[in-house]
């Protein structure tokens, strides 16, 4: 072996400043391109955005409104609007006759085409304002006058699945951002201990569509819905294991966080590892404060007793409606109650009777609605909590084939309300056409739902992007107007 063998010498020991000349050039040349992109980022809040995207720390709204939490009712499945909340007395002249021509383009899903069919339960008003409702929902009729009815809805898709997805993010594609998720993206939250965005499943399974419906899309992860249990405790593993206490616990989290901490400051502009940090500390945060927020028992007898707790077929859902009570109750900014779980006749997919499946799934939610809309009330909070009820599309206003009791699928026409914060009660808006077959006056599409609901939570929905792929993107995206005439 040669004497003269030297060990290899690393470029950092080869050269003083660890670089060759032309990496030394190569970097110079960036640098100066990379100020003036790092000046065209920040004007555009780039950093803000993306460096410290797991802040969710409570921001001023962008318009004045009074809402400060939203519940949105999800009746998965699809209610049937004729059945419910838009009264068709024109069914019933022509019940038993085919839908007249010219309604040629139903996309039926490859289901039958039957008869007209009246509502299966009467219409009944409400209120001073004679608002007419369904004796599916005899409580919720007896607060009618809060109730803005929209009874020209209309969507895009027919499928659950796809109209699911629309219904919570905009669009019928996954990957979108949820609108709970842009409501705590722009307003953040009052309540650093609990998630600003809150899913409550129903016992017999999620919607189709499954975890796309609550997702943060391409914003950092700590925007998405935090999902909580149904039934039993709320949240699993709130308690630590017995061997490991506060003090520990705290040191651990306090040693990672700077591990994580300096990762991050070598590799800035990720929102994976913030969003990460983040979830840890509200976990452990949530350790002292969620027991107490789902604790149903502080309650008196008389609030479970109004919600239907420990009566069937109530329980459930008025566990869940006085859950989302106390939540908005302590600053959480969106609350999501499923009702409605699984697939067909578990949901409100109502194809083999709307009696049968309505009845059911009506008897469940009315009471547990009503009770909720007089607890806000009755607190002060109705006045800052905006309520939406409603599913992904309605129904066809003929039944499946003759004699057939179900109706099917419906995105040309449908009906959802509001009510609460901001929202003028005891009206109706838009129209279907004689047989609530499809919108007709005053259409409201999707786009133009989720305008409203956002300015009634403060955000202006050109105003509210974020910044993918190169444009800037909004849950509205190029449509949506604001339906003025329900707002108080």
């Amino acid at each position: 072996m040669s004497t003269n063998f030297r060990p290899y010498r690393s470029v950092a020991n080869a050269f003083p400043c660890g670089n060759s000349r032309r990496e030394f050039v190569w970097q110079m040349g960036c640098g100066f391109a990379g100020l003036a992109l790092g000046s065209l980022l920040s004007q555009d809040r780039f950093f803000d955005r993306h460096l410290h995207a797991a802040d969710s720390v409570a921001q001023p709204p962008q318009l004045l409104t009074k809402a400060k939490s939203c519940i949105f009712l999800t009746m998965n499945g699809a209610p049937s609007q004729v059945d419910t909340f838009d009264y068709k007395p024109e069914l019933e002249k022509y019940a038993g006759k085919p839908l007249p021509e010219g309604k040629n383009y139903i996309n039926s899903g490859g289901r039958k085409v039957g008869y007209l069919t009246p509502a299966w339960r009467p219409f009944r008003p409400g209120g001073e304002s004679g608002l007419l409702i369904s004796d599916y929902f005899p409580h919720v009729r007896e607060h009618a006058d809060k109730l803005a009815v929209i009874n020209s809805c209309h969507t895009d898709s027919h499928a659950h699945g796809s109209a699911l997805v629309q219904m919570n993010t905009g669009k019928t594609f996954i990957g979108r951002p949820s609108l709970g998720a842009w409501c705590v993206y722009g307003l953040g939250t009052e309540n650093q201990s609990l998630p600003g965005y809150v899913v409550i499943l129903d016992k017999r399974g999620g919607p189709i569509s499954g975890q796309p419906n609550w997702s943060s899309g391409f914003m950092p992860a700590n925007y998405q819905g935090t999902l909580f249990r149904p039934t039993g405790d709320p949240i699993l593993d709130l308690r630590g294991p017995e061997h490991i206490n506060r003090v520990s616990q705290r040191s651990q989290l306090d040693l990672l966080e700077r591990l994580n901490q300096a990762h991050m400051e070598q590799r800035r502009g990720g929102s994976e590892l913030a969003a990460r940090i983040a979830s840890y500390e509200l976990a452990y945060r949530m350790q002292a404060e969620a027991p107490e927020a789902v604790d149903l028992s502080q309650e008196t007898e008389e609030t479970q007793r109004m919600y239907g707790i420990g009566e069937q077929p109530t329980d459930e859902y008025g566990r869940n409606c006085l859950v989302a009570r106390r939540l908005v109750e302590r600053g959480v900014r969106f609350v999501q109650l499923y009702s409605g779980g699984g697939h067909l006749e578990e949901t409100w997919d109502a194809h083999e009777s709307i009696e049968k499946n309505h009845g059911r799934h009506a008897a469940e939610i009315d009471r547990p609605i009503a009770a909720l809309l007089t607890d806000l009330e009755q607190r002060g909070l109705l006045d800052e909590t905006l309520i939406v009820w409603g599913g992904e599309f309605g129904r066809m206003p003929f039944s499946e084939g003759k004699d057939a009791p179900g109706r099917n699928h419906n995105p040309y026409g449908y009906s959802m309300w509001l009510a609460g914060a901001g929202v003028r009660g005891g009206m109706k808006y838009g129209e279907t056409d004689e047989f609530g077959f499809e919108a007709v006056v005053n259409r409201v599409h999707l786009h133009d739902l989720h305008a409203t609901i956002l300015h009634l939570m403060g955000l202006d929905h050109e105003q509210l992007t974020y910044f993918y792929q190169g444009r800037n993107e909004s849950l509205t995206d190029v449509g949506g107007r604001v339906v003025t005439d329900i707002l108080a």
